[in-house]
C-alpha cells in the first residue's frame, strides 16, 4: 500500500506540504494545469528551490489578485464543485475544507453555514488546498500517516486580534491526535495544515515499518536559523497492511470492562464522554455475573492514541476497579464528509469509497432533522430530494468527464 508519511517536526503549513509533494515528483507543469480547472483568473504558483537551515527543500508561493472577499463554504464548494477537476479531488478538497468550517462554527457557536472564512477563504488557501489534493492523485497515494504535531508557542495574530498558539480553530482541528510545543517557535501549524493532515490520516505516531522510497522537503516562509522550518514528506510501500479488499487497514484498540455497580444513568453519561474524546464506537452489552448478578459489559473502540484520556475518563466516571485492552485491526472504507446545497441551506453527506470508487453516499441524519422540524416537511421528503440532487450532480459530472 502506498504510503504517505507526514513528519512535522517543524509543523505544517498548505505550502508546505504542496512543495513536499513536488520534491516527490509531482510535475510542475501539470499541477498548474490541473490548477487552471478551478477557473480563478490571476492566479500564479511561484515554486523555487530554497536552503532551510542547511536542508534544499522547496517553497511554494501562491501569487493572487487583492480581494476583499470572506467566502462561505457553499462558495469554496460552489468553485470546486464547478471545476472539471476528477470527482476524487473535488472529494477529498471539500471534505478538508467542510472540517475546517465546522472547526470554525465549534469555535464561534455558530451554524456551519454563517462561517465565513477569513484568511482560510482566500484564494491561497484554495489552491494550497486543492494542490495538495491533486498531488495525492499524482502520486497515487493510498494512506497518509503522521508524527506528532510540533504547534510551535508564542502568540500569533489573526483576523480577531492576537492570541495565544495555537489559534482556536487550529487547537480544535488538533483535538484527539498527539501534538507538542516547541518554546519560542511561534505559530507552526496553520489551520490549513492542520485541516489537510487531520482530514486524510488514519494514524499518527513514529514512522512504522515502510520500505521507503522518496523523501521530500517543503519549506515554509520564515528562514529560521538552528531549526529548518520545513515539513518532510516520506513515501513507501507498507506491504504488512496490504488486503485483498483495497480497504483502509487501522490498528485500533479495544477497551472493556465488566460493571455490575453502576446506574444507567452513569453508563449513558460515560458513553457520551467517551465520545467526546473521540472514541470511534461505543456499546453496551447484558451479561450475567458471579453471584448471579445481571451486569454490563461497557467496550469502547479507540485509536491508539486516544486509550489513556479514555481509560482515566472510565475510572473517575464509573464504578470499574480494572479494564482489559487488546490490540486489533480494522478494515474500512475511507470516509469522507462533502456538503450540498439545497433550498434549505447546506446539507453533510456521508461518502465510503473503495480503492477510489464511491460505494455508498448518505445524507448527515442531524441535518435532514433539522430541516424537517424547521419546515414542517417529512424526513424522508427532505432525504429523498437530497439524494435526487445528488444523483443529478453525478449525472452533470458524468457528463464533464465524458466530454474530457
Amino acid at each position: 500500500m502506498k504510503t504517505l508519511y507526514f513528519d512535522c517536526f517543524s509543523g505544517a503549513s498548505g505550502n508546505m506540504i504542496l512543495g513536499g509533494l513536488l520534491e516527490l515528483g509531482v510535475d510542475a507543469d501539470a499541477l498548474r494545469n490541473e490548477l487552471a480547472k478551478l477557473n480563478l483568473s490571476g492566479i500564479e504558483l511561484v515554486i523555487e528551490k530554497v536552503d532551510r537551515s542547511g536542508i534544499n527543500s522547496t517553497h511554494v508561493e501562491v501569487k493572487y489578485p487583492h480581494e476583499h472577499v470572506h467566502r462561505h463554504l457553499k462558495d469554496i464548494v460552489k468553485i470546486i464543485d464547478d471545476s472539471s477537476l476528477s470527482a476524487a479531488v473535488k472529494q477529498r478538497a471539500i471534505s478538508i475544507f467542510t472540517r475546517l468550517a465546522e472547526a470554525e462554527a465549534k469555535v464561534h457557536g455558530i451554524p456551519v453555514e454563517r462561517v465565513h472564512f477569513h484568511e482560510v477563504g482566500a484564494l491561497d488557501a484554495i489552491v494550497d488546498i486543492v494542490g495538495v489534493c491533486i498531488g495525492f492523485e499524482m502520486l497515487g497515494i493510498e494512506r497518509f500517516l503522521a508524527s506528532a504535531l510540533n504547534l510551535g508557542s508564542g502568540t500569533v495574530e489573526i483576523a480577531h486580534g492576537k492570541f495565544p498558539v495555537p489559534p482556536p480553530a487550529v487547537a480544535e482541528l488538533v483535538r484527539g491526535i498527539p501534538v507538542h510545543s516547541s518554546e519560542g517557535t511561534g505559530e507552526l501549524v496553520t489551520p490549513t495544515g492542520a485541516a489537510i493532515i487531520t482530514t486524510v490520516c488514519d494514524s499518527y505516531g513514529v514512522l512504522p515499518q515502510v520500505i521507503l522510497e522518496q523523501i521530500g522537503y517543503g519549506a515554509g516562509t520564515r528562514d529560521t536559523k538552528g531549526s529548518p522550518n520545513a515539513i518532510r514528506l516520506m513515501v513507501g510501500e507498507t506491504a504488512a497492511d496490504e488486503v485483498g479488499s483495497k480497504g483502509r487497514v487501522e490498528k485500533l484498540t479495544v477497551l472493556e470492562s465488566n460493571i455490575d455497580d453502576a446506574s444507567p444513568q452513569v453508563l449513558g453519561f460515560a458513553m457520551e464522554k467517551a465520545f467526546e474524546l473521540n472514541a470511534l464506537d461505543c456499546w453496551f452489552t447484558p451479561i450475567q455475573m458471579k453471584k448471579n448478578r445481571p451486569a454490563t459489559l461497557f467496550t469502547v473502540l479507540c485509536e491508539p492514541a486516544n486509550v489513556p484520556k479514555i481509560e482515566e475518563m472510565l475510572f473517575r466516571e464509573t464504578t470499574t476497579l480494572g479494564i482489559r485492552r487488546r490490540e486489533i485491526e480494522r478494515t474500512s472504507l475511507e470516509r469522507s464528509v462533502e456538503t450540498v446545497s439545497t433550498e434549505w441551506g447546506e446539507v453533510r453527506v456521508k461518502v465510503s469509497s473503495l480503492g477510489g470508487e464511491i460505494i455508498t453516499r448518505k445524507p448527515e441524519f442531524d441535518d435532514l432533522k433539522r430541516i424537517a422540524d424547521g419546515t414542517g416537511l417529512t424526513l424522508r421528503s427532505v432525504e429523498a430530494t437530497v439524494e435526487g440532487i445528488l444523483n443529478e450532480r453525478d449525472g452533470v459530472l458524468a457528463k464533464t468527464a465524458s466530454k474530457g
